[in-house]
């Protein structure tokens, strides 16, 4: 039976190779064509592999594509830097698979989310289930305190809970920011029953969902300046930060902070008041 990466890995491919236009891919002269991009033996011919290996690529069959074949593809379907290491992830050439993470976060993060006073700071499992946070973020977020155990996922909360709606900045870009970053991260993991679970429960209760999670697009996380609104203390700007704890891998910590002195700053304080 075919790996759920290797179906995930064919079905990228396919929708990667549609957004090629031939003439950028060095194709000049294609003519009109009734399919967008490129076709399948084209992909093998730029990428120096056969058509019929390319098509069982596609076709999610259990072969082992090389480092070398894999960025040669990378090239061809003019990959990003997220989508090239997604692929090499899918075909097995990437770091392993983070453990579903614990539970229960480990005391000693929890002090350490608590140690980060007024900066909100919650932490999360590779399935994105939120499993500990500190009393910045429960003020800054009170939904995360009264959430049942199995809508306590990030994702889950993002996609339904009107007040995280509410709180983001630009709803849809950001939502869609982060569809992308957990699709690029648990790409290899899909079959996990947690997951198929998760996808199937968001593509029932969210269409923006269905249709983000249908277009296979994947970035990486980078920190970045982000704008909440928040009901009492008004627009927040928040740089937000990614940590992976050393001894528990299958954790992150995701902090938000403000720059010293801002006005976001002091909203901080007088919500953390």
């Amino acid at each position: 039976m075919t790996s759920p990466s290797r179906q995930e890995l064919a079905a990228f491919l396919r929708s990667r190779r549609r957004q090629v236009d031939p003439d950028t891919a060095g194709l000049p002269g294609s003519g009109a064509r009734r399919t967008p991009g490129l076709r399948r033996e084209e992909v093998a011919l730029l990428s120096g592999v056969s058509h019929t290996w390319y098509t069982w690529l596609e076709q999610g069959r259990d072969i082992h594509p090389s480092r070398q074949v894999v960025d040669a593809l990378a090239r061809t379907l003019r990959l990003s830097a997220a989508e090239h290491e997604y692929v090499l992830r899918l075909a097995g050439h990437g770091a392993p698979a983070p453990s579903a993470g614990p539970d229960r976060l480990p005391a000693h993060l929890q002090r350490l989310l608590d140690a980060l006073g007024p900066s909100p700071a919650y932490a999360i499992t590779a399935s994105w289930a939120i499993v500990g946070w500190n009393d910045a973020y429960a003020r800054f977020y009170p939904g995360v305190a009264t959430a049942g155990p199995a809508d306590r996922n990030l994702l889950w909360l993002v996609f339904t809970d009107p007040a995280v709606r509410a709180l983001l900045g630009d709803w849809e870009a950001d939502s869609r920011r982060f569809l992308t970053q957990f699709r690029a991260e648990a790409g290899n993991r899909l079959g996990d029953p947690e997951l198929v679970a998760l996808v199937a429960r968001l593509e029932a209760a969210s269409e923006h969902f269905r249709t983000g999670w249908a277009s296979r697009d994947v970035d990486r996380f980078s920190s970045a300046e982000r704008r909440f609104e928040h009901p009492g203390v008004g627009t927040l700007l928040l740089e937000h930060h990614q940590l992976t704890p050393a001894d528990a891998p299958g954790v992150q910590l995701v902090v938000y902070t403000a720059a010293p002195g801002s006005e976001t700053e002091q909203r901080l304080h007088r919500l953390a008041g």
